[in-house]
């Protein structure tokens, strides 16, 4: 099976963890930024977590120096362009994108002017490309609830013109659903769709908790369903899709090591799983990558891969017509 060939989707991706490299250099040079190195080589290692990752707070670490560069709206366009453009030139077809506006408001941009510039540039890929993509807004679980509802307010002019759900992100503590319950409400009043990063940091019931209280219709992540047997079932039942991000699990011990990720547990028990890289970056990959480890891996053959890429599409949070257009792809 050649995954490069193949058509690809892929639901689970950070922007502030995809940055190329040079590109960082370029925009700190031309603003006087300082990072701790100009040289590529040495700033690839501040910015590429290691497998050797003791937990997913270290993981975040790497988060810090792009960040520092996605402070202008001419900024958020092109590092939102390049990451879809590099995504197209692996024959990926569609990719939700996500990120947190309130990252990007240390230099005086408002949440709106954020939203409208990742847009600008995920526009001008698909106009550019054979690719199409939706964003995805996340809110900070270290943020208060406040701070939630002032996305989903301001996020709201842009629902249908690119922007299509809600996410809760960044360190994982047990419980932490029951904070986020009423702008979550909100979000979902207004039409938002809902996926939930929960069960990567080994607490099963928060996943149990995101779909209950939240509504989520699809997690990021969901490895700890596999020690949660009402998590389990809730997510099975509910046909809840998984976003899984197999080098991203192995980085932050989510598991030690790709034999032992639960993903093909989960899809031959009928789960909705999907194959992401949740960091480009960070995670130093690609989609094909990801695809190549996993059916290496578990000796998947193209049966899976179209199951796997079905339910990418059906999980999504395309229009219908983009659906159909994407289920061609296989064809």
């Amino acid at each position: 099976m050649n995954i490069a060939a193949l058509p690809k989707i892929e639901l689970h991706c950070h922007l502030d963890g995809s940055l190329r490299p040079n590109t960082i250099l370029d925009i700190a040079k031309k603003e006087g930024i300082k990072l701790t190195s100009l040289e590529p080589e040495e700033l690839q290692k501040e910015l590429i977590a290691p497998l050797e990752c003791e937990s997913l707070d270290e993981y975040l670490e790497r988060f810090t120096i792009p960040n520092l560069v996605m402070q202008s709206k001419e900024n958020l366009s092109r590092i939102t362009f390049e990451l879809f453009e590099d995504a197209a030139q692996e024959n990926v077809k569609y990719m939700e994108v996500r990120f947190a506006p309130l990252l990007h408001t240390a230099k005086g941009l408002d949440v709106e002017e954020i939203i409208q510039s990742v847009l600008d540039g995920m526009k001008d890929a698909e106009n550019r490309y054979e690719i199409k993509g939706n964003v995805i807004l996340s809110c900070m679980r270290t943020m208060s609830a406040e701070s939630a509802f002032d996305v989903v307010e301001k996020g709201r002019k842009f629902l249908g013109k690119g922007v299509a759900a809600i996410d809760l992100c960044a360190s994982e503590e047990e419980g932490f659903c029951g904070k986020f319950i009423e702008p979550i409400a909100l979000a979902r009043e207004y039409g938002y769709r809902v996926t939930i990063h929960a069960g990567e940091t080994g607490i099963g019931e928060n996943v149990l908790e995101a779909v209950e209280l939240l509504g989520a219709e699809r997690i990021g992540h969901g490895v700890f369903i596999k020690d949660c047997e009402k998590a389990y079932n809730i997510v099975k039942e509910n046909n809840v899709t998984l976003e899984m991000c197999p080098t991203s699990n192995v980085q932050t011990k989510a598991v030690d090591r790709y034999s032992e990720h639960p993903i093909n547990d989960f899809h031959k028990d009928g789960i909705k799983v999907t194959i992401n890289t949740d960091n480009r970056t960070v995670s130093n990959t690609t989609m094909a990558n990801e695809c190549n480890i996993i059916f290496k891996e578990f000796q998947l053959g193209d049966k899976d891969y179209q199951q796997i890429y079905l339910n990418s599409v059906e999980a999504s949070f395309a229009d219908t017509e983009t659906k159909e257009k994407l289920k061609t792809y296989l064809k």
